[in-house]
């Protein structure tokens, strides 16, 4: 049996097929998921079940992202959920998008979306995937360029 973190069997081996700069949407249940070329972990139970705070707490534990993106609608129109996922998200700051494009050109990219059973406006965030910079940079004579020195300095909580 796993130890601890994330149990689900479908948020897993979404994980793990991540590789550098894939896309994964942390969704609302309204979300419009693409029928074809993309990874579903199905997560929604009922209304607010999981929510998105809970479902990104354990994937920031647990998955290396070197960029996180929301709707600028949300920091406008629902600023909770964006102070709550700043508090969550620490790898990099957050970026906005019009919300226009988180549903249409980040959905068309995301290689996996997982979809929780949230009831947030505005509530979908982008999340693309990084590697453990602390650990390819950390060879003898590698050197570390300027634009990779915050992720290689990052260390987890």
């Amino acid at each position: 049996m796993k130890k601890g973190g994330i149990f689900n069997r479908a948020l897993n081996e979404a994980i793990s097929a991540m590789g550098h700069t894939d896309v994964l949407v942390v969704s609302d249940v309204g979300y419009p998921v693409p029928l074809k070329n993309v990874i579903l972990a199905d997560l929604a139970i009922a209304a607010d079940l999981p929510d998105i705070l809970t479902v990104m707490k354990l994937l920031v534990s647990d998955f290396i992202y070197e960029r996180c993106i929301v709707a600028e609608e949300q920091k406008l129109y629902n600023p909770p959920l964006y102070k709550s996922l700043s508090d969550i998200v620490d790898r990099c700051p957050i970026e906005t998008a019009p919300h226009t494009d988180i549903m249409g050109k980040w959905r068309e990219a995301a290689k996996v979306i997982v979809r929780t059973g949230a009831l947030q406006p505005w509530g979908n965030v982008v999340l693309v995937s990084g590697v453990d910079a602390p650990g390819y940079f950390s060879k003898p004579g590698v050197v570390v360029p300027d634009y990779y020195q915050q992720r290689a300095d990052y260390e987890e909580k």
